[in-house]
C-alpha cells in the first residue's frame, strides 16, 4: 500500500483514544473495534457474538491495514459460507456438486428414539435428519436445547435407500472460544483504574461510555450479573427501546432468550414423557422477553415450578430432584409513568396476574428500573475497542463458581432488619458486580460501598413493592452500618423523587395533593433559568380564566403558552389539538413546549391523553419523513412526562378550524393554531430562544368557549 493510501485509510479510521491504546496493549488479540460488526453484518441475520468470533480471528488488531484485511476476509467467509434462507437451495446445490462444503448455520439436535440416533436440523439451510455422532453431543450438549450457531462441513452422498438422508455431517464446531488464560485476564485488569475498566466493559457491550452517567453504566453492567453469578434472578421493567433484551440475545453463546409467551414446563425444566431436560439444565442464563402483560395467559403449574426453582435451585423430574444453576431474567415493557404506577398500583403492575404474587416476586434478587435507562440512539453505540464477545463471555462463565459476597464485611454490616431472602439478594448482586468490576477481589472501601449501596437499592425496590401488594408484611429498614457504628440508610431514586406516592398510606388517610407548580419529575417547577420554563424570577400567578375573544398584535411580546393555554388545560385527562400545520421543526417545537407546560401543571402521577389532528406534509417525501421523525420524538418524550401522545392524519379539506378541546368542557379556537411566534435567531444567547415571553408574536386571535360550568 502506498503512503497516500495509508494516509487515506488512517483518515477513514476512528481516532484511537488513550483508553483504546491501553486496551490493545494489555489485551492483544482478544479485543476488536466495535463498529466493525455493522461493517461486516450486511443482511446476515446472525447474533453479534458470531460475527465477533470471526472478527476476533481475523481483525483483532489496532493496525488499520490488518483490520481492513480482516474485514475483507470475514465478508468473504460470510459470503461463501453463511446460509441465507432465501439461498438455501443454491447452497444445497453447491454441496451436491462439490461433494463437501463448509457452512455457518444454527444447528439443533434431537434424539430419534425409534432409530436410536441423534439427528441435526439446520435452521437456514432447511435440512434435517442429519446423523450426529454421540461424542459430538457429549462434547456440546447445548445442541439439544435451543440450537447453537456452528461452523459445519456438510457432505452429500445419495443412495437408493429412501430412508437415508443424503446429507452427512463431516465436522461441526460451535462458534465460541475454546479456552482463555484467566491469570492473564486478572493481571491485565490491574493495568486499568476502575473508571477505565468500566468504560472498557461498556465498549465491550457495544456502547459509548461517554453517553452514560456512572449510574447508567452500572445499570448496563448489572445485566451481565446473570452470566457471572449462578441462580441469579433479575427483573427489568421499563419503556420500550432501552435495549433490555439485547444482551441476552446477542452478547453471549451461554444465554438463551425466549419469548415470555413461549414458556412451557417441558421447554424450561423437564419433559416427563421422555425425561429430557429443558433449558435450565444446559444454559447459564434463560431470559424471558416480553414478559409483561396483565392479560397474558400463564400456566399455574409453570409458575409453581419456577418459584420452587428460583428459591431452591432445583426442580423435580418424577421422583428425582434435579439441581441446575441457570440464572433467570425477566424483561418487559411498562405502559405508564413511575408516579402513575406508584399512585395507582405498584412497579410490578404490568406483570401477568399469576406472577403478580409476593411469593414469586420475593425470589427476585434485583430490579433494574428500566425507566432510568436511556432509550437507545445511534450516537450511543461505540466505535472504540472492547472485548471480543465470546472472550468476555468465557471470562464471566469461568467466574460463576467464585463467591465474593462477603468482601464488604471488613468495613460494613447489613441492617439486622434485613431478612435472609433480602440478604441473599443483596449478596448475589454485590458478588456479581465484584466479579465484573474487581475480578481479582481487590477494591477500596469507597468502591465496595458504591456497589453495596447499589445492590441494596435493587433489592429494596423489589421488597418495597411486595409490601404494597401484601400489606401484612412488616416494613424493612434497608441500609448498613460502618465500622464506626454510623447508620447509612439506602433509598431508591423513585422514593426520593415521589415521596408522596412511594410510601404506603392507610386507607383512611387522604392522599397528599401534588403542589400546583409540581414539575413532571415530581418536585416543584423550576424557576429562573430552568429548561422549558417561561419564568425568569419566580412563577407567575395563574391568570383568570376568560370566556370570549382576544386579539394580539404582530410584534407584541410577553405572551406564552403557560399564560395563554395551559391554565385552560389543567385537570383535563383528554385533550385534542386540531392544527393542520405541525410539520416543520419550529412547529413541532411549539407543540413540545405546550406539552412541557401541560406536564409542569399536572399531578405527576396522572396521565393525560393528548391527540393531535394534523395534515401530512405535502412538500415531498423527505419533508414528510422529517415530519414523522419530529412527531415520533415528541411521542417518546411526552411518554416520559406521563402524556400519551397520539397523531391522526386528516385530509386537508376536512380541517376547517384550528382548536383545542378538553374533556373538562373547554374549547379554544386558535386563529393561527400553535404557530403564533415570529422567527427567532438561532443564537443560544438570545432569551427568546428559551423563553416564549421574549418572542415577538404574529398577529392572531383566540376565542375561549366553555361548554358547561363546573
Amino acid at each position: 500500500m502506498s503512503e497516500t493510501e495509508n494516509e487515506e485509510a488512517d483518515a477513514g479510521a476512528p481516532q484511537q483514544s488513550d483508553l483504546d491504546f491501553k486496551i490493545n496493549l494489555l489485551f492483544p488479540g482478544v479485543v476488536v473495534r466495535k463498529d466493525l460488526v455493522k461493517a461486516v453484518k450486511g443482511n446476515a441475520i446472525v447474533p453479534s457474538y458470531v460475527l465477533e468470533y470471526l472478527l476476533g480471528q481475523y481483525a483483532a488488531s489496532d493496525d488499520e491495514a490488518t483490520i481492513q484485511a480482516g474485514i475483507d476476509t470475514v465478508r468473504k467467509i460470510l459470503a461463501e459460507h453463511y446460509v441465507h434462507r432465501s439461498e438455501s437451495e443454491l447452497v444445497k446445490s453447491t454441496i451436491k456438486e462439490r461433494g463437501r462444503h463448509r457452512i455457518i448455520d444454527k444447528v439443533t439436535v434431537t434424539l430419534n428414539e425409534k432409530a436410536d440416533v441423534y439427528e441435526a436440523e439446520f435452521a437456514n439451510l432447511g435440512i434435517k435428519g442429519v446423523i450426529v455422532d454421540s461424542p459430538v453431543i457429549k462434547a456440546h450438549p447445548k445442541l439439544l436445547v435451543g440450537g447453537v450457531w456452528c461452523i459445519c462441513d456438510i457432505e452429500y452422498f445419495h443412495t437408493d435407500d429412501q430412508r437415508l438422508v443424503p446429507w452427512i455431517l463431516g465436522s461441526i464446531k460451535p462458534i465460541q472460544l475454546s479456552k482463555f488464560d484467566a491469570d492473564q485476564y486478572l493481571e491485565a485488569r490491574r493495568g486499568f483504574n476502575t473508571e477505565e475498566w468500566i468504560d472498557l466493559l461498556m465498549q465491550s457491550i457495544g456502547f459509548n461510555p461517554e453517553m452514560f452517567s456512572r449510574r447508567g453504566k452500572l445499570f448496563q453492567l448489572v445485566r451481565l450479573i446473570p452470566f457471572v453469578e449462578r441462580n441469579y434472578n433479575l427483573v427489568e421493567l421499563g419503556p420500550k427501546g432501552t435495549g433490555k433484551s439485547h444482551i441476552f440475545s446477542e452478547f453471549s453463546p451461554h444465554g438463551m432468550l425466549i419469548s415470555g409467551g413461549e414458556v412451557t414446563v417441558p421447554k424450561l425444566f423437564v419433559n416427563n414423557s421422555n425425561g429430557r431436560l429443558g433449558l435450565v439444565g444446559y444454559w447459564d442464563v434463560v431470559a424471558f422477553d416480553e414478559f409483561a402483560g396483565k392479560k397474558k395467559r400463564t400456566d399455574k403449574a409453570l409458575v409453581d415450578i419456577m418459584k420452587n426453582y428460583m428459591a431452591n435451585k432445583s426442580f423435580s423430574r418424577g421422583v428425582e430432584t434435579i439441581g441446575a444453576e441457570a440464572s433467570m431474567v425477566f424483561v418487559g415493557n411498562t405502559s405508564h409513568t413511575v408516579p402513575y404506577m406508584l399512585k395507582n398500583s405498584d412497579l410490578f403492575d404490568e406483570l401477568p396476574e399469576a406472577y403478580h404474587d409476593p411469593a414469586y416476586l420475593d425470589r427476585l434478587h434485583h430490579y433494574i428500573p428500566g425507566w432510568e435507562v436511556d432509550i437507545i440512539r445511534g450516537e450511543m453505540f461505540s466505535a472504540g475497542y472492547g472485548f471480543v464477545v465470546d472472550y468476555i463471555a468465557e471470562v464471566l462463565k469461568s467466574m460463576r463458581s467464585k463467591d465474593y459476597s462477603d468482601r464488604y464485611l471488613q468495613y460494613f454490616t447489613l441492617s439486622p432488619d434485613i431478612s435472609t431472602r433480602d440478604r441473599d439478594g443483596v449478596h448475589k448482586t454485590f458478588s456479581g458486580l465484584m466479579k465484573i468490576l474487581y475480578p481479582g477481589g481487590e477494591a477500596t472501601r469507597e468502591e465496595l460501598e458504591e456497589i453495596l449501596r447499589f445492590a441494596i437499592e435493587g433489592r429494596k425496590r423489589v421488597k418495597d413493592q411486595i409490601l404494597r401488594i401484601d400489606s401484612t408484611m412488616a416494613e424493612v429498614k434497608f441500609g448498613y452500618l460502618d465500622n464506626e457504628g454510623t447508620w447509612h440508610p439506602v433509598a431508591t431514586l423513585e422514593e426520593d423523587e415521589y415521596p408522596a406516592y412511594y410510601h404506603r398510606v392507610h386507607e383512611d388517610a387522604e392522599p397528599e395533593e401534588a403542589p400546583a407548580d409540581a414539575d413532571p419529575l415530581g418536585g416543584r417547577a423550576p424557576s429562573g433559568d430552568a429548561a422549558g420554563s417561561d419564568e425568569v424570577a419566580g412563577p407567575e400567578p395563574e391568570p383568570e380564566l376568560l370566556h370570549g375573544h382576544l386579539e394580539y398584535q404582530g410584534g407584541q411580546r410577553g405572551v406564552s403558552y403557560d399564560a395563554l393555554l395551559v391554565p385552560y388545560l389543567r385537570g383535563a385527562s383528554q385533550i385534542t389539538i386540531v392544527d393542520p400545520y405541525v410539520r416543520m421543526f419550529h412547529q413541532a417545537r411549539n407543540l413540545m413546549e405546550l406539552i412541557e407546560g401541560i406536564a409542569r401543571r399536572k399531578d405527576p402521577a396522572d396521565e393525560v391523553a393528548l391527540k393531535l389532528v394534523t395534515v401530512e406534509n405535502q412538500d415531498g417525501p423527505e419533508k414528510l419523513q422529517k415530519q414523522y421523525e419530529y412527531l415520533l420524538q415528541i411521542k417518546k418524550s411526552a411518554a416520559v412526562l406521563g402524556i400519551v401522545f397520539d397523531v391522526e392524519f386528516a385530509e386537508p379539506h376536512t380541517i376547517h378550524d384550528r382548536s383545542i378541546t378538553t374533556d373538562t368542557g373547554w374549547r379554544i379556537l386558535l386563529g393561527r393554531g400553535l404557530d403564533i411566534f415570529q422567527r427567532m435567531s438561532d443564537s443560544p444567547f438570545d432569551l427568546a430562544t428559551k423563553y416564549q415571553k421574549y418572542r415577538e408574536l404574529k398577529a392572531f386571535g383566540i376565542t375561549y368557549l366553555r361548554d358547561f360550568d363546573e
